[in-house]
């Protein structure tokens, strides 16, 4: 399994910055280690209201859109389910899509995958993915190419956490979903409750297997959700 980033993705992120350095230097200053969160056996680099950019303006953030440096609260408790049921992804090889700061890629090498893949379309992404992977003391493939809707042949388990912002992306999501459950494969979907995930018809194909209660901070973080939840396709 690598680490290091491809030459690709690389190449993408010097589109914005001098070099790859620099971006690593960019996320270091920015965040913080924080295990303020379900998960304190992971120690993440996050953007939290201790760093000063969070009682900044957008504008004033080197990164377009920083999804990666937050641990939303679908992906909190989707992480905490696989390290307490190590069997989910022990070894198995393991898909994380939308892996952001890649805690349940992390997760899933934790717990004994056979080869486990973070997938984030945002090369910056990558790139901190690479660090919380070292921070973690794991390794793991990184790809940033879009998988929604393509054949996954590598992998037998997907995961995904906080997907569902948007109904027509969730219409999207939860089609191709549909595909790789009838090939077999075991899905988990992390999520708080947002309104576009329960609210879709296709959740009558999904068992809930487990729900946490949010920490206070979380909580006030993500406009009053209290709880995350697991959800298995079947």
């Amino acid at each position: 399994m690598r680490r290091l980033l491809s030459p690709f993705i690389a190449r993408r992120i010097l589109r914005h910055f001098s070099s790859h350095s620099e971006v690593v230097q960019e996320i270091d200053r920015l965040t913080v280690k924080s295990r303020n969160h379900l998960t304190p056996e992971l120690s993440l680099h996050l953007i939290t209201p201790q760093c000063p950019l969070w009682h900044s303006p957008g504008d004033e953030c080197p990164f377009d859109d920083p999804f990666w440096a937050f641990y939303w609260p679908g992906g909190q408790a989707l992480t905490r389910f696989l390290l307490d049921n190590s069997s989910v992804t022990k070894g198995h090889s393991v898909l994380d899509v939308g892996s952001g700061c890649a805690a349940s890629a992390i997760a899933a090498v934790k717990s004994g995958a056979q080869h486990v893949t973070a997938n984030d379309i945002c090369p910056v992404a990558a790139v901190a993915i690479n660090m919380n992977a070292k921070l973690n003391g794991t390794k793991l493939s990184i790809s940033t190419d879009n998988f929604i809707g393509r054949p996954c042949q590598h992998w037998d388990v997907i995961l995904l956490g906080d997907m569902f912002y948007d109904p027509k992306f969730a219409d999207i999501v939860f089609e191709w979903l549909k595909q790789m459950s009838e090939q077999g494969k075991a899905i988990y979907i992390g999520d708080p409750g947002r309104l576009s995930f329960v609210s879709h018809p296709a959740t009558q194909h999904l068992q809930r297997v487990a729900s946490y209660e949010l920490l206070d901070d979380c909580k006030q973080e993500n406009n009053g959700l209290t709880q995350g939840s697991v959800w298995k396709f079947s």
